[in-house]
């Protein structure tokens, strides 16, 4: 397929649809076989309702920065560090999701749903018991983590209520991916889009609420964000339980798939245990990085917590298109068709780069207006234009890379982004931020040009491997 045809996709043949009809048949939820027909339909279907479920998860985080910006650096530095910590519940939450997401996709390939049923109840199984596992001695211990992270004793004593809450309650981020990752699998898209349509409102109604004590509710400062984030996450896992038990075209939860299938389980779990590790590689050298900016204040972890919420807003996003390519590679699959699957990565890809690259574009050239969005402060508004300007320099790398990635886990293949991300930031990317930081003397932005440097490595990595065909052979 030539790129004019990727740009401008051919008008519909007799009884097929439009644009505009795939979109409302998107929004509302598509009935399709994903395994047959035209492709870029079915990646237009499937992607409409990921992004779209993306853009709403950081919504999240966006309005809590938004309206914690008002309370100070030391109130963002706070929600900075504690996010920092939490990217290892989204490890965790993201390894065992992308494992649930290819064995459903699998089976529904296969067109087996009772076997995808089974696979989802296994996976909520396990999410449950790592909640417990993570969240209890978390916020129990989160005034000493914020303390082990390099937050000062200002930053501690403003931000112990919000990390309690936010590291105590990570069981519903986990159980929100898990369940999502269902819905994804199956290809029930448009049902996890519209869950966090419900929790975001919530989010957005409580969160200047509870921040601020607006009407009959308590003054919680930056604790009451956490609180209001917390609930609106809660209820929409539970929305998301109702629905599997309700069940759906695709995929319907019932009496005798609540047990423990140990078959089922272990093979999950293997595939979970180096998806978790792939994740956590990556994620846990975001935790160093964030150790790194804070020997330069709390203004610059401020500025990279800005910068890095408003890129995660648009990488969300990308990540939605990315999921579509997972979901087609793990059906196509399982359907027989490898041809299809690798048809579908490199179109995403496409379309991702042509998004992502757009929007660098834009950033850079209005960096400091953005930023100046969600905080004022004036030693902390050029330390977050500056690390948002050399973000965005790394879009087109981060687009084919995420898309790559996610195929491989699609297919089943954890190991091989669990690799990629080991060399890719702890070997190359945490000594390239400490050299240009602290011993080329650049400080934050060292950091930050570290960080582009390493998404770009990997990004070719991906390309390279994925070319090389081994994925289609996965057995999950």
């Amino acid at each position: 397929m030539s790129v004019l045809e990727w740009l401008i996709p051919p008008p519909p043949r007799e009884g097929e649809q439009g644009f505009w009809s795939s979109v409302r048949e998107a929004l509302k939820g598509s009935h399709r076989d994903f395994t047959t027909g035209n492709l870029n339909r079915a990646i237009l279907l499937l992607a409409i309702p990921m992004v779209l479920e993306m853009v709403l998860e950081s919504l999240f985080a966006v309005t809590d920065v938004f309206w914690v910006g008002r309370l100070g650096a030391n109130a963002v530095a706070t929600v900075g560090i504690t996010e920092s910590m939490l990217a290892l519940v989204f490890a965790i939450g993201l390894g065992v999701a992308m494992s649930t997401t290819a064995m459903v996709a699998r089976r529904i390939g296969e067109k087996d749903p009772e076997d995808a049923a089974i696979a989802g109840v296994q996976a909520i199984m396990v999410g449950l018991a790592i909640s417990l596992v993570i969240g209890i001695p978390a916020g129990i211990f989160a005034p000493q983590l914020l303390g082990a992270m390099g937050a000062s004793p200002e930053i501690v004593a403003t931000g112990s209520g919000y990390a309690r809450v936010a590291l105590g309650g990570c069981g519903a981020i986990i159980m929100l991916f898990l369940n999502n990752a269902i819905f994804r699998g199956a290809g029930d898209a448009a049902i996890a889009m519209r869950l966090l349509w419900v929790s975001n409102i919530i989010n957005l109604v409580l969160d200047p609420c509870l921040i601020f004590g607006i009407g009959p509710f308590p003054r919680m400062g930056v604790t009451g964000a956490a609180l209001a984030t917390l609930t609106g996450r809660s209820i929409g896992v539970l929305y998301q339980f109702y629905r599997l038990l309700k069940g759906t075209e695709r995929i319907h939860v019932v009496a005798r798939h609540l047990r423990v299938h140990f078959g089922v389980m272990l093979r999950l779990l293997r595939v979970s245990l180096t998806g978790m590790m792939q994740f956590a590689i990556a994620n846990t050298s975001w935790i160093a990085l964030v150790r790194i900016i804070s020997l330069f204040g709390a203004a610059a972890v401020a500025g990279y917590t800005v910068a890095i919420r408003i890129v995660i807003f648009f990488i969300l996003p990308s990540w939605g298109l990315s999921n579509a390519a997972a979901t087609l590679v793990g059906q196509s699959l399982g359907a027989k068709k490898p041809e299809r699957a690798a048809k579908a990565v490199w179109q995403t890809g496409f379309y991702n780069m042509m998004f992502l690259g757009t929007i660098g574009v834009f950033f850079i050239v209005f960096a400091t207006p953005a930023v100046r969005l969600f905080v004022n402060d004036p030693a902390v508004v050029p330390l977050a234009a500056t690390a948002l300007r050399i973000f965005s320099c790394g879009n087109v790398g981060y687009a084919y890379g995420m898309v790559m990635l996610q195929a491989f886990n699609g297919a089943g293949d954890t190991m091989t982004p669990t690799i990629v991300n080991f060399f890719g930031f702890w070997v190359l990317e945490l000594p390239v931020a400490w050299l240009l930081a602290v011993t080329g003397h650049l400080h934050s932005e060292g950091v930050f040009l570290a960080i582009v440097v390493a998404q770009c490595s990997v990004a070719a990595a991906g390309i390279v491997l994925f070319r090389r065909g081994r994925w289609a052979r996965q057995r999950i």
